[in-house]
């Protein structure tokens, strides 16, 4: 499966912004979705997941209540609803796929990424 990661950009604390992914190929409700991101000089991150029919999510501690992921499976699409942002929400935003819902970077599928910037 491809997937396309689109929505990021510049804005100032407290702020929002929603991101998109975009997925094609293979059977795009065959998969948990999750959302991670990469800030400047440390690893990638866990940030969200949301199962295959989307009535399962679970969230990172740090933007649980700030956050909210979402899928529309007739679109091939997941969502992250990024509110009330932080200026450490600064970072590289990709979304990935996996048979499997997990919170850990061992999914099969990645996007290219797209840059979130949370000014102060």
């Amino acid at each position: 499966v491809q997937l396309q990661a689109s929505g990021g950009g510049l804005v100032e604390a407290g702020g929002s912004l929603r991101l998109s992914c975009a997925a094609s190929g293979r059977t795009f409700s065959y998969y948990a979705m999750g959302w991670f991101r990469q800030p400047p000089g440390k690893e990638r991150e866990f940030v969200a997941t949301v199962s295959q029919s989307g009535g399962r999510t679970f969230y990172a501690d740090s933007v649980r209540g700030r956050f909210t992921i979402s899928r529309d499976n007739a679109k091939n699409a997941v969502y992250l609803q990024m509110n009330s942002l932080r200026p450490e929400d600064t970072a590289v935003y990709y979304c990935a796929a996996d048979p499997v819902m997990s919170t850990g970077t061992v999914y099969d599928y990645w996007g290219q990424g797209t840059q979130v910037t949370v000014s102060s």
